[in-house]
């Protein structure tokens, strides 16, 4: 046994070490649900479509106060209307999630079986509550809040997401479909 040992020793000097395995890095996590937010993709869209559509609305009662704290807190070489264009920007930006955020919400109600307007509905309240501010809660406060808000990096991912599978599956539903007849009109 041990001059076999010794020959196996001797074929494999010559050969290179063996690397160590590559380092695999864990998969990012993905952005959490916000708190209070549904799981499944209708209800969050519909969520996030309220979310927005709540923080959109604030624009004209927050304005003031963001005016205010703004022109307090000035960055040296920097003119006032520049960094309020920010928020006109960031109000046409939203107009267009929201038309993203309705769009994946129709067609995923077009392709299903059932009825989802009234969860859907739920979900827009549900998502618009997030802006219900108590009593004490500051008009500074509510500004600084609206000034930082985001809507998450998942709803956009999402709404994608749902209406393309909701084009795809309402298209399975239509198989047995005359291709020559006249699409209904809505």
């Amino acid at each position: 046994m041990l001059p076999l040992a010794f020959a196996l020793s001797l074929l494999l000097a010559g050969q290179p070490a063996v690397a160590d395995p590559p380092v695999v890095e864990p998969a990012a996590a993905e952005d959490p649900f916000p708190a209070g937010a549904p799981r499944e993709d209708y209800p969050f869209v519909a969520w996030c479509y309220g979310a927005l559509r709540g923080y959109l609305d604030l624009h004209d009662q927050v304005m003031p106060e963001v005016t205010r704290i703004e022109g307090a807190f000035r960055k040296p070489g920097t003119k006032l209307s520049d960094d309020l264009k920010v928020y006109a920007d960031m109000q046409k930006e939203g107009g267009a999630q929201l038309a993203l955020y309705r769009d994946a919400m129709t067609a995923a109600e077009k392709a299903s079986l059932r009825p989802l307007n009234a969860l859907g509905a739920a979900a827009v309240r549900k998502g618009r509550a997030t802006w219900n501010a108590g009593p004490d809660v500051t008009k500074a406060r509510m500004a600084q809040e609206w000034m930082s808000w985001v809507p998450p990096g998942r709803c956009e991912r999402t709404a994608r997401t749902l209406e393309s599978r909701a084009r795809l599956l309402g298209s399975a539903f239509k198989v047995n479909a005359d291709p020559r007849a006249a699409p209904p009109s809505n």
